[in-house]
């Protein structure tokens, strides 16, 4: 019961409300002992896995007193319906226990602009078995930061839609600008990635990441409560927790 709850609080609200639930007082500090002496195990899947995406989010380390605060990254990987996991500067460990699991051929892999993301999908399984697809929220977001003309950028996003990355290029051959040649250039780096979104939607096929920006919010809502700095050397453990409670481990 107390790592249910501090799965999902503070310590010492897990404190205050362990005493509510059964009378009991353990402390704030015998809370985190016991998370850091528990040992949390990966997750491991017997369905094949068909789809997974990998996101970025942050968590805030300790520093001495009259330091200013760092912000460091973790990555988190959802393997779609099944579950997920987190690593705190442990890429090719992320990359490890996704290749650990049953996947199916291909594997899609949704990812958004970030290249570190792409360099971790680099690591899992082979080019073959991949199929990477570039996010079609982010690839909308990066259409609207051109501006200009809202008929070229509809006429754009409808060909994009489609997967026809040439055509939407030559929608802005009579319009040399920074921005333009921004996401012209960004269309390029990922032009293997941007598929037919049309038909992968309509075939059931995820075209979005919004499964692993979700998964990065709720593993927020542990390791971001108002105040709190974590020790880099918990971090890791910390993220173990609230993945073990995210994936249900502690259901009776």
């Amino acid at each position: 019961c107390c790592l249910l709850l501090s799965a999902n609080e503070s310590y010492q609200r897990a404190e205050e409300d362990i005493q509510v639930l059964t009378g009991i007082k353990v402390a704030h500090g015998t809370q985190q002992r016991m998370v850091h002496r528990q040992n949390f195990k990966l997750l491991r899947v017997d369905t094949k896995v068909s789809e997974i995406s990998i996101d970025g989010g942050k968590v805030r380390l300790r520093t001495p007193q009259g330091q200013p605060c760092q912000w460091r990254d973790y990555k988190a990987v959802n393997l779609h319906k099944l579950g997920a996991e987190a690593f705190f500067q442990e890429n090719d460990t992320l990359a490890e226990w996704v290749n650990q699991q049953p996947s199916s051929k291909p594997l899609i892999c949704l990812g958004d602009g970030h290249q570190g993301i792409w360099n971790i999908f680099a690591m899992i399984g082979d080019l073959e078995k991949r199929r990477e697809i570039l996010d079609w929220y982010h690839l909308v977001e990066n259409l609207g930061k051109v501006g200009g003309s809202i008929k070229r950028l509809d006429r754009v996003e409808a060909l994009l839609w489609k997967g026809k990355v040439d055509e939407a290029i030559n929608e802005f051959v009579d319009w040399e600008q920074a921005k333009v040649n921004n996401f012209i250039s960004y269309l390029n780096q990922h032009r293997h990635r941007i598929v037919n979104y049309d038909y992968y939607q309509s075939e059931g096929i995820s075209i979005g990441s919004g499964t692993i920006e979700s998964t990065i919010k709720q593993i927020g809502r542990r390791v971001k409560i108002s105040g709190s700095q974590w020790k880099t050397e918990n971090v890791s453990q910390v993220l173990l927790h609230r993945c073990a409670y995210l994936n249900g481990c502690f259901s009776a």
